[in-house]
């Protein structure tokens, strides 16, 4: 029978992107010269396995690039080479490679391999030109031309194979790779189809390989499968006969299986029926961009619980139909009350477990920063320790996934400008080795980020200086020093005397806040001069559910997010001024706040529109306040956000939408997108218009 490879290629992906994090993680701990036999074995695996998968299904680039790859990381674990701190370099590089290549063919693109050339290139020159020429002979040689022996090969997988994600396919796909290959399946072993499991392997098989590979090459195939399966390996005579017709070795699969599960003697023979791989360039089939992770690894506690809630849903659903079949009478209706208040109950429970589905450790976005210090501290020369803590703090995936790249820049900004090189640090009486510490941990309803560093902390008078300069401030205007570094997040600030090609300290702070701000979060910096700084991200739980605020604007309901509520209030009129011909301003304590009416905004008829008989709801965003009009009031509560975009289109100020407990839907207010919807921004800046107005009282 044909069997459609593509079916599993999402699984390879995953997997290899597992294994490249794997090696990633193991070669940051390898010391040259202090390095452990088991880290470079499960380097090796990762490796090997990357190969074998990427073999199977025709992924040729990936499959080369990895075997020169594998040579040198067996050399090492063999002890015929040592391990060097250039070796390290390159198989960081290697992995980074890798990742590429499978990112590539994820997405249905011709990989780039220019960067692979290259790097097998300096593989080469480190296994030396004898090495490069066995390789090419090992691969170009024909059967007649090596020393070829005979191997029967007698592979009895016990029945719970399956279950521990090992598929004999992979295996009869390497065997082929290493010779002439021919398969018998056994079906003796199969039951009735009473007792038939799918999970389980029934079959056993027998291979006849004709190779000048020798016994260890055949068994390192095997080697995950040892604990559970029963392999035999047997050097025999010879069993092929010269063919010049076939020179491709093949694959074999199961094509007719015998109908008598009970036979126990001849072997069901296997037709010839190869797995073609994918030529070299082939596009390859993908669900989706490699950008987004697809798919979830749930523990099977959090699967066995969301199972009980929806076992008590069920109970608590039939208690409430046999009420509903009942005369009504007092006694019905405080069972049907007491029903739905176990019904609520339970909904409530079954939001709770199927929102921990997505929530994963914080660990996922941590790990990718060994690395990148690594990396970082050898182009600047310097010593950095990273700590990590917190790290099974757990998290959205989906706040997850975009939180990771303002963390990258702010942890790329302390060990450019925040940790001072070994020589200043020495000057100063600090140790030589700075450190780079991130930390997560759960606060209330929130997430708290914080990336810190024992550097120079931030320097508030060049700040200052530079911030006059560029016209954000001037000379007279008293800031105390938290005032001052808020200042950083100012867009295009920055302190830096000469551009880096890593970061410069304020470059693109002002898109890390807003990225983090379109999370629902908040970012904020504090600093003490030679002490370090510390940048503290506060970030809701989950995306998918938001605590809000209902309000009243004519006969619509509107939800403002509580996170940006500062406060609400009654108008005092005689403290509000008229800016321009129709902006009116609030001075409260000692801030003068833009109202902008809702009604007009979302052209609603029947609005109230007398200033004092209105009640203000005080918002703040991108560190501005500006004061929304509403006619009232009402609860408070969480609502489940529903995407425009996904099931309409964007919707200037306004974020998303949600279904109320009556079933009409209520739109979710973006303070940002109001602002600029009003207007009231300059444009090509972040200040607001009422900003530039002096002396507003005396207007």
């Amino acid at each position: 029978m044909s069997i459609d490879l593509s079916q599993f290629f999402e699984v390879f992906f995953e997997e290899s992107f597992e294994g490249l994090d794997a090696m990633e993680a193991e070669l940051l701990n390898l010391v040259p010269g202090e390095e452990d036999l088991e880290t470079i074995n499960t380097i090796f695996r990762a490796a090997h396995s990357i190969k074998g998968g990427s073999g199977t299904f025709g992924f040729n680039s990936v499959s080369d690039f990895t075997h020169v790859l594998e040579t040198l990381l067996d050399q090492i674990r063999e002890g015929k080479r040592e391990l060097t701190a250039e070796h390290v370099n390159l198989l960081l590089k290697s992995v980074d490679c890798l990742r590429e290549l499978l990112r590539g063919l994820q997405a249905e693109q011709e990989p780039n391999l220019d960067e692979a050339i290259a790097l097998r290139i300096k593989f080469e020159q480190i296994l030396g030109v004898d090495q490069a020429e066995k390789n090419k002979l090992e691969v170009t040689a024909s059967p007649a031309q090596l020393a070829l022996n005979t191997y029967q090969i007698d592979f009895k997988p016990y029945h719970h194979l399956f279950k521990t994600g090992n598929e004999p396919l992979y295996m009869i796909s390497e065997l082929a790779e290493l010779g002439d290959l021919e398969t018998q399946a056994f079906n003796n072993e199969i039951p009735d189809i009473a007792d038939l499991s799918p999970d389980d392997c029934f079959l056993s098989w027998r291979f006849f390989l004709n190779t000048a590979k020798d016994e260890s090459a055949i068994r390192e195939i095997f080697e995950w499968v040892e604990d559970d399966a029963d392999i035999t390996i047997a050097l025999c005579g010879g069993l092929f006969a010269d063919d010049d017709d076939d020179d491709d070795a093949q694959i074999t699969t199961p094509d007719v299986i015998e109908e008598n599960p009970n036979s126990t003697s001849a072997p069901a023979v296997v037709n010839v029926a190869a797995v073609k791989p994918i030529k070299k360039g082939t596009a390859v089939k993908a669900s989706t961009p490699a950008a987004e992770s697809t798919s979830i690894r749930v523990g099977i506690d959090k699967v066995d619980s969301l199972i009980n809630m929806v076992g008590e849903l069920v109970i608590t659903q039939a208690m409430l139909s046999q009420i509903g079949q009942q005369e009504i009478t007092e006694a019905t209706i405080a069972s049907l009350q007491e029903g739905l208040a176990q019904l609520a109950h339970n909904t409530r429970d079954l939001q709770e477990n199927v929102m921990r589905i997505r929530m994963l450790p914080i660990s996922f976005v941590f790990s990718r920063f060994p690395r990148l210090v690594r990396d970082i501290s050898q182009k600047l020369n310097k010593q950095v320790e990273l700590k990590l803590l917190g790290e099974q703090t757990e998290l959205d995936k989906t706040v997850m996934e975009k939180i990771s790249d303002p963390m990258v820049h702010l942890v790329r900004n302390s060990l450019d400008h925040g940790l001072e090189t070994v020589e200043q640090r020495l000057a100063a009486g600090k140790d030589p080795v700075g450190t780079v510490t991130l930390n997560a941990f759960h606060q209330g309803g929130n997430i708290v980020i914080e990336i810190m560093d024992d550097g120079q902390g931030l320097n508030t008078v060049k700040i200052k200086q530079k911030a006059v300069a560029n016209g954000l401030v001037s000379e007279a205007d008293e800031l105390d020093d938290d005032e001052i570094n808020e200042l950083i997040f100012m867009p295009g600030f920055s302190t830096a005397d000469e551009v880096s090609d890593i970061s410069g300290r304020g470059v693109g702070m002002d898109v890390v806040r807003r990225n983090i701000q379109s999370l629902n979060g908040s970012v904020e910096v504090s600093s003490a001069a030679g002490v370090g700084s510390t940048f503290t991200i506060r970030l809701p739980l989950t995306l998918a559910i938001l605590d809000g605020q209902l309000v009243r604007v004519a006969k619509h309901t509107y939800i403002i997010p509580l996170i940006s509520i500062v406060e609400s209030l009654q108008i005092d009129i005689s403290k509000v001024s008229r800016v321009g011909k129709d902006l009116d301003v609030l001075r409260l304590r000692d801030e003068y706040i833009p109202i902008l009416r809702l009604y007009s905004i979302f052209n609603h008829q029947g609005a109230i529109e007398t200033l004092d008989k209105t009640l203000l709801v005080v918002v703040e965003s991108d560190n501005q306040k500006i004061g929304l009009l509403v006619d009232d009031l009402l609860s408070q509560q969480q609502v489940v956000i529903k995407s425009l975009e996904a099931n309409y289109q964007k919707v200037d100020g306004v974020s998303g939408a949600t279904i109320l407990g009556d079933g009409r839907v209520s739109l979710i207010v973006d303070i940002s997108g109001l602002i600029k919807l009003s207007g009231l921004r300059k444009p090509g800046s972040q200040e607001l218009i009422i900003e530039s107005q002096a002396n507003l009282e005396a207007s």
